[in-house]
């Protein structure tokens, strides 16, 4: 064309243009050369030539050629505006789109449906709900895709109950509904949780002849099962002509939701196919409903049949590791991603410094922050509130103070985590003070845990009084925790008076609960009030409250190892007999004397000594000093406050044995090496 001449030619050279804009196997580049060679363009060259950029997500040369187009005196027409429009909501060029709605104006297209439509999507998109509104309410003409516009528009804003408004208003004026709309208003009816106006959409559906859809039955599958409707959701499924992977997600979605997590894992198995969304919904479901070993297992098959898992997944398994206290096969998972080369966003990145953190793998955890491309605040709330756990106040406070000066905002969860450094350490000024900026500097009120931190932090630190009078003018009122900060502080320092008062107020308050009978239990045996301890027994056999138990775990090669007090059921019970025999003998001659307050039961010393050798977490020692060869540290998770024995003895092991030994109690970390503790015996 170009040697013979036809490229001069308008209509050939439309023609040409058109074919080369439409196939996609053609460079957008050798499309623009041929625009840029037309002499002469007519608006339909140069619709076709923007319409082009736009399609290929490069937008700003779209304007560039209108720019053209404008400079060559080429009028514009009722397609331009749209495609210009177009261009806008893809960079979200509320600016611009507003200076084309003005030329829209000028040139008299505002009465055109089709540009109105597109004038109310651009606004929609850019978060400009007035002016799309107005831009309807200017119409003269409306068409099906106006109201769907609309309709979306406050969908997408999450204005839920404005699109079902304005959908009322559609069906009563007459307008015919089809699958787009419905499936729109079905997923305000999801948000809302009004399964009553879903089942009247369905019969609008029904009414229209539009419910065999298969995207329109997948929207009522989801909504049915959000709403708690499972018959419905069931029957709809199953009575399906046609179904497709979103369905049975939809459906496996659904059973997760409502708890049927047996029937989500057979509808699972019987997949026909399943995609990464198939696995990763069952994979959270398990995650969110506590079966992490479930989650685990689930996610080595996925892995057996060569899927790769997205972020969600990651998260979720990750999120397993953590509660499970399996962390060779968590640093499995991270070593995996990074031989992926796979992106860690803000999510997985704070899930995998939460769970390094709460293995006591710090390292581990500065690493994975320090690599991040992307922080937010939830991730430096992981790092400060993980520091401060593993004995790292200063460290931890550091980071805060590093925090604010990168601009990032402080919230609630932040102050938690500060507040708790304070706490682990005893700093009652640095914490007041953190605690009076919250409202003073940031604007943030203190909730009720921010109030049970400082309760908590001057208990700690022996101002007994002056924490029970914060209590008492507290702007709210001081729930079981606060209460019972409070308890266990008058438990460390002694104070049996304030003790015994606030631990029968506690009794009444919660008579199931277990810990605040045991703590009260135990401050009147410290007393050698046995009839009050045998009282409070009493009241917890009749509320059917159990002690629980403590129970200590520990990984080894992969596999998790857990033990309770006195345990003797494990395999390898009498390497471990045999082995807490031997840590006696030295513990004995690094000056080792068991503390035998700590057994509060009226039974002789020697019982008392026995029973304290036999703590779930000396156990877990013994079974790490056997199986786990150094210079790897000994990890061991107990979902109790570690006791001062156990403590005392940990050091003592720790120098005996010339091995570093981390222990999670349900407070905090414990770091012992050669004979110290990172908590500095504060805790």
């Amino acid at each position: 064309m170009v040697i013979t001449g036809f490229l001069g030619d308008t209509f050939a050279a439309s023609r040409l243009l058109k074919f080369s804009t439409d196939s996609l196997f053609v460079p957008i580049a050798h499309s623009h050369r041929i625009f840029i060679h037309v002499r002469g363009p007519n608006g339909f060259i140069c619709n076709t030539m923007m319409r082009a950029h736009v399609r290929r997500n490069r937008p700003e040369q779209a304007l560039l050629v209108y720019t053209l187009m404008r400079d060559g005196d080429v009028a514009a027409d009722t397609y331009t505006y749209p495609i210009l429009l177009q261009s806008c909501s893809q960079r979200l060029a509320e600016v611009e789109g507003k200076l084309i709605h003005g030329q829209v104006i000028k040139v008299g297209f505002d009465s055109d449906v089709y540009v109105g439509n597109t004038l109310i999507n651009m606004y929609a998109v850019c978060g400009c709900l007035e002016e799309a509104a107005k831009v309807f309410d200017e119409m003269p003409e409306r068409d099906l895709v106006s109201w769907s516009a609309l309709v979306s528009c406050y969908e997408q804003n999450e204005m839920y109950d404005e699109a079902l408004r304005k959908f009322k208003e559609m069906v009563v004026d007459g307008v015919l509904v089809d699958e787009v709309v419905l499936i729109t208003v079905l997923s305000a009816c999801t948000h809302l949780v009004v399964g009553m106006t879903g089942q009247l959409i369905h019969a609008l559906a029904i009414k229209a002849g539009i419910e065999l859809y298969i995207n329109l039955q997948n929207a009522l599958i989801h909504m049915y099962s959000i709403c708690g409707e499972l018959v419905a959701a069931e029957k709809l499924f199953s009575s399906a002509c046609t179904l497709d992977l979103i369905s049975w997600n939809s459906m496996i979605s659904g059973y997760l939701r409502c708890g049927e997590v047996e029937k989500a894992r057979s509808l699972f198995d019987s997949m026909p196919q399943r995609d990464t969304v198939s696995w990763s919904v069952l994979i959270s479901g398990y995650a969110q409903r506590d079966r992490f070993a479930d989650a685990l297992a689930l996610f080595q098959n996925m892995q057996l049949e060569g899927i790769q898992p997205d972020e969600t997944i990651l998260v979720s398994v990750i999120s397993a590791c953590t509660h499970l206290s399996a962390l060779d096969q968590g640093a499995w998972i991270h070593a995996y991603i990074r031989k992926k080369q796979m992106k860690v966003n803000v999510i997985l990145g704070t899930t995998l410094i939460d769970m390094y953190m709460k293995f006591g793998s710090v390292p581990n955890a500065m690493e994975v922050f320090r690599a991040m491309e992307e922080k937010g605040v939830s991730t430096w709330n992981a790092l400060i509130l993980g520091l401060a756990m593993n004995g790292f106040v200063k460290e931890s406070l550091a980071t805060f103070s590093e925090m604010k000066e990168c601009s990032i905002v402080p919230n609630e969860i932040t102050f938690l985590a500060v507040l708790g450094a304070c706490r682990h350490m005893g700093l009652v000024e640095e914490g007041r003070r953190h605690f009076d900026a919250m409202s003073r500097k940031h604007g943030i009120e203190p909730t009720i845990k921010h109030y049970g931190c400082m309760v908590d932090l001057l208990g700690r630190a022996g101002k007994l009084t002056e924490a029970e009078e914060l209590i008492a003018n507290m702007p709210v009122p001081p729930d079981v925790s606060t209460w019972g900060a409070l308890l266990g502080a008058c438990k460390k320092h002694g104070d049996n008076v304030m003790g015994e008062r606030v631990g029968r107020k506690l009794v009444d308050l919660q008579p199931e609960h277990d810990g605040f009978h045991v703590l009260l239990s135990n401050i009147y045996a410290s007393k050698g009030s046995w009839d009050n301890v045998h009282e409070i027994r009493g009241m917890m056999r009749q509320h059917g409250v159990i002690k629980t138990p403590g129970c200590s775990m520990i990984e080894v090669k992969g596999t998790i190892h857990e033990f309770l007090a006195g345990d003797k059921t494990h395999p390898q019970s009498e390497d471990i007999e045999k082995m807490l025999d031997d840590m006696a003998k030295k513990l004995k001659m690094e000056g080792y004397a068991p503390d035998t307050r700590e057994v509060l039961l009226d039974i002789d010393e020697e019982d008392k000594e026995t029973t304290l050798f036999r703590h779930s977490e000396k156990i877990a020692i013994a079974f790490g000093l056997l199986t786990i060869d150094a210079p790897t540290p000994i990890r061991i998770m107990k979902n109790l406050r570690i006791c001062n024995d156990c403590h005392m003895a940990a050091k003592l092991i720790s120098r005996a044995y010339d091995r570093e030994i981390v222990v999670r109690d349900r407070h905090r970390f414990h770091h012992f090496k050669q004979g110290s503790c990172s908590c500095l015996d504060y805790w």
